[in-house]
């Protein structure tokens, strides 16, 4: 998984597979994409209404897991959660940086530990920054002295410093973050949207559209809602996928 700057544009489209209309329903949805897409990322809502079974269901269909759940514990109860994702065989899965320094190494080196054992890849671990639901004002009022651009990128800096393979960081957050942290750095990107843009029920409030994205340093899109609520989900999924090759034509153009 971790050759990203050479991983093919498909492979760096993540669909949310956060649906509720039953697990048939969900899988449906992978079957529909499976072709399509490069990882199903199973949130909260997902993996609360089906358990692992969601996972092992996507895995059963060959499909790629980016499991959502933002672990932020203290650092034992996080790395025990760390090794049962990794037991489950998800390509990759994620923690709030903020959790702490400590938080983080311990989680790295369980799975590192664990993969060792196993003798054979464990999944990328990605930090959370700053939500993308959030924004300098939604900051201030939690206590925070930076903006979300200073927040993210401190945040991006200690978690490579753990250890860390990548973070999950808005598009805005990307270019400073890709120069600080380097070329083989992770940055997954959500709050994707298509041409359009608008969605309904739409709780983001930094978003951009996929080229936009790429070409700020990001290496793979998480994208739901312009999917699913497209008339066609999988020809909008293949233009985001045109999308994400343009906007590495852009970045490799720089």
């Amino acid at each position: 998984m971790m050759n990203t700057p050479n991983k093919p544009p498909r492979e760096r489209l993540i669909f949310a597979l956060d649906v509720g209309g039953g697990l048939d329903d969900a899988l449906s949805w992978v079957d529909r994409l499976y072709d399509h897409v490069g990882l199903f990322k199973v949130g909260k809502e997902s993996f609360i209404r089906y358990g692992t079974e969601i996972v092992r269901q996507i895995h059963s269909r060959g499909g790629k897991v980016f499991l959502d759940l933002k672990f932020h514990d203290i650092p034992n109860t996080v790395a025990r959660a760390a090794e049962a994702a990794a037991d489950l065989g998800v390509a990759m899965f994620n923690l709030h940086a903020l959790g702490g320094r400590r938080m983080m190494m311990e989680t790295v080196s369980a799975v590192l530990r664990f993969a060792e054992k196993r003798g054979k890849p464990g999944p990328i671990v990605l930090a959370v920054t700053v939500l993308t639901s959030l924004n300098d004002g939604d900051l201030r009022t939690m206590g925070f002295s930076g903006g979300t651009g200073e927040t993210a990128l401190n945040l991006a800096r200690l978690a490579q410093d753990a250890g860390v393979s990548g973070v999950v960081a808005s598009a805005e957050d990307a270019t400073a973050i890709r120069k600080a942290c380097g070329r083989e750095f992770v940055i997954v990107t959500p709050g994707i949207r298509g041409a359009k843009k608008e969605v309904a029920g739409d709780d983001q409030k930094r978003i951009v559209a996929p080229c936009e994205a790429i070409g700020c340093g990001a290496d793979y899109l998480v994208v739901g809602r312009p999917i699913r609520q497209a008339a066609d989900p999988a020809g909008e999924a293949d233009e985001i996928v045109g999308e994400i090759v343009r906007g590495l034509a852009s970045r490799n153009g720089r």
